[in-house]
């Protein structure tokens, strides 16, 4: 088996090194990752100027572009046998509710469904200092989960696994749970600065995040101590009201 490992946080990032070394216990992993960190990067693509790829001595890619950049050009140009699956992070920091919007690596994995292959993405839901003492000791769930996903005969077209790890230790994790996104909300998340140069500026990012959702959402799961897995797919269509905005008469 053959598997493409991105993310958004960087080519240095602890998440990608242990998502790729977990990967190669399944199969044959090619990692093509940014050059630097790229979160909220959602599904960009650089267009206004070249982007390179640049090999490092472990076969590894670092590509001076987006999550999707890193996709694409691997596909298109520095992987030559087409890979089974798109595996995206680990991220630093939760991928849950609206976030998939925004995140690169969601982006990465989608990427590759774009272009046939399947994808999983995966997060750590909490902070670096918990990242750093936890993230090691959960390589027995990722292996369990990644091998009982890959060996799957037919995966489910236009689909994706997005994947979010609890903050706390591997032995703690109480199981799996199958969610749906829960909903995310940001106060405060804009801070007014001034520069040098006393001109106003604005700084996105920070402020306080308050989670709402059903009783199956990925943020109870994870807020509960176990390991999220939302099914996603690309096709934002919202087919209940297909024949409601019909009715509206809007050519006339």
């Amino acid at each position: 088996m053959n598997i493409l490992v991105s993310n958004d946080d960087g080519i240095l990032a602890q998440g990608l090194a242990v998502l790729a070394d977990v990967c190669r216990s399944i199969g044959r992993v090619t990692v093509v990752a940014p050059d630097r960190e790229q979160s909220g990067a959602s599904h960009a693509l650089t267009l206004n100027r070249p982007i390179r790829a640049e090999r490092h001595p472990d076969g590894a890619y670092q590509v001076d572009g987006t999550p999707t950049d890193c996709v694409l050009l691997a596909l298109g140009a520095l992987v030559s046998d087409k890979p089974d699956f798109v595996v995206s992070g680990i991220n630093h920091g939760p991928n849950m509710g609206e976030d998939v919007l925004y995140s690169g690596t969601v982006a990465a994995a989608m990427e590759g469904l774009s272009l046939g292959i399947p994808g999983i993405a995966i997060s750590f839901a909490g902070n670096r200092v918990e990242r750093e003492a936890h993230l090691e000791s959960q390589r027995d769930w990722l292996i369990r989960l990644l091998k009982a996903a890959t060996a799957r005969q037919n995966f489910p077209k236009e689909t994706l696994l997005n994947v979010n790890l609890p903050p706390i230790p591997g032995a703690s994790i109480k199981g799996i749970k199958i969610t749906t996104l829960g909903r995310r909300v940001f106060s405060d998340s804009l801070t007014e600065m001034r520069d040098p140069w006393n001109r106003k500026m604005y700084w996105i990012g920070g402020g306080q995040v308050s989670w709402s959702g059903r009783e199956d959402s990925d943020f109870r799961a994870v807020q509960d101590g176990y390991v999220s897995v939302t099914p996603l797919h690309v096709d934002l269509t919202n087919y209940s009201l297909l024949e409601e905005v019909s009715s509206w008469r809007l050519a006339e």
